[in-house]
């Protein structure tokens, strides 16, 4: 399973304020930030289609507060 987490970078001297998207074994991907808890989702959603991946993305807190955490729902998945 596929899991891609967030965290937002704020605005420099030079660069305004960004959100980047991770995920194991893949380039990040960073997107501009609004001021919108939309941004986060936008760029966990421009690099799940960078790379080609499908499916309905879950998204939960991160624990340090400073971003999100998006994990694709599975068929195979199960409540707890």
């Amino acid at each position: 399973m596929k899991a891609i987490w967030t965290k937002y970078i704020g605005p420099t001297d030079k660069r305004g304020a960004r959100v980047k998207a991770e995920a194991e074994g893949v380039k990040p991907l960073t997107i501009s930030f609004w001021a919108d808890d939309d941004a986060h989702a936008a760029a966990a959603l421009a690099l799940a289609r960078r790379e080609g991946w499908t499916g309905t993305l879950i998204e939960g807190g991160r624990p340090d507060g400073k971003g999100d955490v998006f994990v694709f729902a599975d068929s195979r998945a199960r409540a707890i």
